[in-house]
């Protein structure tokens, strides 16, 4: 006997929570007036016994369980992306990839397919990978790989937007690699909503990661992002596949950065640094050298490393000191955590013995890297100090360290390694927070000079 039932639910638009009745606030991520109303209808077939999915495995003991499929990574011989995903793509996994629309993924997706099949044919291993675009012609496609000189026989593109059909054809190919290209395109038929929607996005989803965990699938999911910066307005599917990436790039500027937000493969917080070019991405195996402007001296710009994941990346904070206008001066800061700047700015005035309350203070990092380590406070302190003053900086020195409330200069984590890369792009001097004399004296690469609190920073500029 069959039996069809609807039901109306009131879904968050932000997270996914649902409820049966309209609620102004969302218990879940507190946010306001963001339900929606949605209608669910599902067919229930009762003559049928309870039957176990693909994704369903028999209990065993832990010792008993194979690990050759997760042991065995594939490897793209993209170094950037390799290094991000943990050292390569665990086979059967969910990727998220996001990003803004025409910033790359597809283009990336592309030429991570082709260096898949190329690096499994080198082991005697042939793959198919399945290309899905839900917003281009297969013809559409076809032009970009050529721009890409990418022309692979093992790579299938079908231009459908049914996951019924799609799992239909990845069955019958027997696909090794899905690329779903986008999942706001994709729908499903039993479910009775649009596409695009907060319940097509995550059954489409919920559907895609059983059926590609069961056969062992690995999945390359694309999606685009809102003003907000989230996948389909929820950030619903990042709880629900195993790794999450996003592109992210400035205006008018050829640089992509790939950053993992959740990998549970490998590590977090690390990304990938690639260049848009004619020939597609080509990555960047030293993002240093394109961030930093060696031997020009400038008012307000200091040379400093962050730490993204594992990775030192050495930049320049900018400052501009200018008079204001207006009762209340303006602090305007890019890439740098707002009310650290300010807290920062309170500091220099209260120990450094400079007034800024007449004054405008802009911030910036260069070529759009943005961060929240505290391992920068130095570098901020110095670059509005010598803006303020119009000082020209040593654009062959590095600053590294924390400033605290009362001035003084504090230590930072994972020193060694910034030095490291410090050292090995040429620089010499370096000035970091007092420390135990053992490390100091490992280094017989570098100058190092020691600074005990911001009261110093008009000797050291």
């Amino acid at each position: 006997m069959r039996k069809n039932k609807q039901q109306t639910m009131f879904v968050c638009r932000e997270c996914g929570y649902e409820t049966i009745k309209w609620l102004g606030k969302c218990p879940e991520c507190n946010s306001w007036n963001s339900f929606i109303e949605t209608k669910t209808s599902f067919e229930v077939d009762k003559t049928k016994p309870f039957r176990i999915t693909d994704f369903s495995s028999e209990v065993l003991p832990l010792n008993q369980i194979s690990d050759a499929s997760v042991s065995k990574r594939i490897l793209t011989h993209i170094t950037e992306f390799d290094r991000i995903m943990g050292g390569g793509i665990v086979p059967g996994s969910i990727i998220l990839l996001g990003g803004e629309p025409g910033i790359g993924k597809s283009t990336l997706m592309l030429q991570v397919a082709d260096k898949i099949i190329t690096s499994c044919l080198k082991d005697n291993q042939e793959i198919k990978v399945l290309y899905v675009s839900g917003e281009e012609s297969v013809q559409q496609v076809k032009l970009r790989a050529q721009r890409l000189n990418i022309n692979n026989d093992k790579i299938f593109v079908v231009s459908e937007t049914s996951i019924e059909r799609i799992t239909e054809i990845v069955e019958n190919l027997s696909v090794d690699v899905l690329i779903l290209d986008s999942i706001q395109t994709l729908y499903s038929e039993y479910i009775p909503n649009t596409q695009g929607s907060i319940p097509q996005v995550r059954g489409v989803t919920a559907e895609v990661i059983k059926f590609a965990k069961g056969k062992n699938i690995t999945v390359f999911i694309l999606g685009h992002v809102t003003k907000e910066g989230d996948i389909a307005g929820p950030r619903l599917l990042e709880h629900m596949v195993d790794t999450v990436l996003y592109f992210e790039s400035e205006t008018m500027q050829n640089y992509r950065i790939l950053r993992v937000y959740k990998n549970r493969f490998g590590p977090t917080s690390e990304i990938g640094v690639f260049e848009m070019t004619s020939l597609g991405l080509k990555e960047i195996p030293n993002p240093s050298e394109l961030f930093v402007e060696h031997h020009t001296n400038r008012v307000g710009t200091v040379t400093t490393c962050i730490l993204e994941g594992t990775r030192p990346i050495l930049t320049q904070i900018q400052s501009l000191v200018t008079k204001s206008y207006f009762p209340q001066p303006r602090r305007v800061v890019s890439g740098i955590d707002y009310n650290r700047a300010i807290l920062l700015i309170s500091v220099l005035e209260k120990f450094a013995g400079i007034t800024l309350m007449y004054e405008d203070v802009y911030l910036n990092i260069i070529s759009g890297l943005k961060t929240k380590e505290t391992a920068i406070d130095l570098a901020i302190c110095v670059a509005i100090f010598s803006a303020h003053k119009n000082l020209e900086v040593d654009s062959n020195t590095v600053y590294l360290g924390e400033v605290g409330l009362t001035g003084e200069v504090r230590p930072i984590s994972f020193l060694n390694e910034r030095l490291n890369e410090i050292v090995k792009l040429g620089y010499k001097k370096i000035f970091i927070p007092k420390l135990a004399d053992r490390i100091v004296a490992q280094r017989k690469d570098c100058e190092i000079f020691i600074i005990e609190t911001i009261k110093e920073i008009e000797k050291i500029v």
